[in-house]
């Protein structure tokens, strides 16, 4: 994988910057966040951006907004403007400014929480088309009947291309990866949240090739982990959410990265401190 050509893609910005607009009420979620308190402006500068911090530093909070703001399509069972979960994500982006290049011919949203619940929505679709044409042999007769059966039946046999007659046979990182290669497509703006989620070490190694192949195609992507394998892409940029500001860093400068590596060096000494608390 010859990931150093990232920085071949810089110019794939769809995405630069955001803003908060004024007057917003900050004792409300999330400006009540202190990374969020006194942020005026978030510049998103290179094709691949981690967001990255602990659990509750909003990092996914941002990245719903950003999917909120920009009308993306999520994978899932619903999407963004119909989903309950998201209600407060979608006020927050209301008070965000969007600065673009220009517009990507797609944007993307997905959640490795909300894998097993698309897969439900592609099952579902591929049964109710199958029964759908099972009424048309019954109900209609001549070339109507032939117009129709055809028009169905090659809307299930795209489902099946796209995602195999039973998608739920795959484990849930297969699954991932596959339905993730299939629904990105060219000129997209990719957001993800925690990707690495179901996958092995081994399969966030494929993950990072499926989004240096994009890179390639002219996606940007915003990706909000946990994961010091995916950080690691070269040319990408690292949004840190500390305690009171999202600030650029190093990859060497992670906590997740030192942290990580620091016990696998040494990991009996980090069971021991644990033993003796």
């Amino acid at each position: 994988m010859a990931l150093v050509l990232f920085n071949r893609f810089a110019n794939v910005i769809f995405l630069r910057y955001i803003e908060i607009k004024e007057n917003v009420e900050s004792d409300r979620f999330p400006f009540n966040l202190p990374c969020f308190t006194d942020l005026n402006r978030l510049e998103f500068k290179a094709p691949v951006t981690f967001l990255v911090g602990e659990n509750g530093s909003g990092k996914s909070t941002l990245l719903e907004a950003l999917a909120a703001g920009l009308g993306a399509t999520a994978v899932g069972s619903n999407q963004i403007e119909h989903d309950e979960t998201l209600a407060e994500t979608r006020n927050f982006a209301k008070s965000l400014k969007f600065a673009s290049n220009r517009k990507p011919s797609f944007s993307l949203f997905f959640r490795a929480e909300d894998i097993f619940g698309f897969t439900n929505r592609v099952v579902a679709m591929s049964r109710d088309l199958l029964e759908i044409e099972e009424i048309f042999e019954k109900e209609i007769s001549g070339y109507g009947k032939q117009l129709a059966m055809g028009s169905v039946r090659g809307q299930r046999n795209e489902l099946i291309k796209d995602y195999g007659e039973n998608p739920h046979a795959k484990s849930h990182g297969e699954s991932f990866l596959h339905i993730l290669d299939r629904r990105i497509q060219r000129n997209s703006l990719c957001l993800l949240d925690e990707p690495e989620s179901p996958l092995s070490p081994l399969r966030q190694l494929s993950l990072i090739a499926l989004i240096e192949k994009y890179s390639r195609l002219s996606c940007q992507f915003i990706v909000a982990t946990h994961s010091p394998i995916l950080m690691a892409i070269p040319g990408a940029d690292i949004l840190y959410f500390s305690e009171n500001r999202i600030e650029q860093i190093d990859y060497n400068e992670v906590e997740h990265v030192t942290l990580t590596r620091s016990f696998l060096n040494n990991p009996a000494r980090y069971l021991r401190l644990l033993n003796e608390d």
